[in-house]
């Protein structure tokens, strides 16, 4: 019988899984803050769109997705970390359709004429902003032929 290094008890786990969001997360409200005080406007979760990007600037033909670092596997200290030990072969695959499904989606928004940013969620925190509002401002002022 393999024994879990969880700390947490099985109910308590499911609960805290349960709070973890898809959409509308910190990151995401930093980056919707950021280009609202740098005059940008946008929408929110257009998912008539592939991948349902998390802000989309229509008149701009420019959509930007904040990722997880670990959810997606951010070439940083928080995407790097360990895989969980319980059900390793599970967290595996399912990190790297993850991930394929991030390439196929830009791939997709790219055919249809969408210029595309990520912002990473080590990118949105607090002592980054002033770097996070430039990498902002330079892909949404940038020229863009739709």
């Amino acid at each position: 019988m393999s024994r879990s290094t969880d700390i947490f008890d099985p109910e308590t786990r499911s609960e805290i899984m349960r709070r973890v969001r898809s959409s509308d997360t910190r990151p995401e409200r930093i980056v919707r803050s950021l280009a609202h005080r740098l005059g940008y406007r946008f929408r929110l979760g257009r998912r008539d769109l592939p991948g349902s990007p998390d802000l989309t600037f229509p008149g701009r033909g420019k959509v930007i997705f904040v990722h997880g670092c670990f959810w997606h596997q951010h070439d940083c200290a928080r995407g790097r970390r360990p895989l969980p030990k319980q059900n390793a072969d599970y967290w595996r695959k399912k990190l790297s359709r993850n991930q394929q499904r991030d390439r196929q989606t830009l791939k997709s928004l790219r055919k249809l004429g969408w210029k595309t940013l990520i912002v990473w969620e080590c990118e949105t925190k607090q002592g980054n902003w002033p770097r996070l509002a430039q990498k902002l401002n330079r892909f949404l002022a940038a020229s863009s032929k739709r």
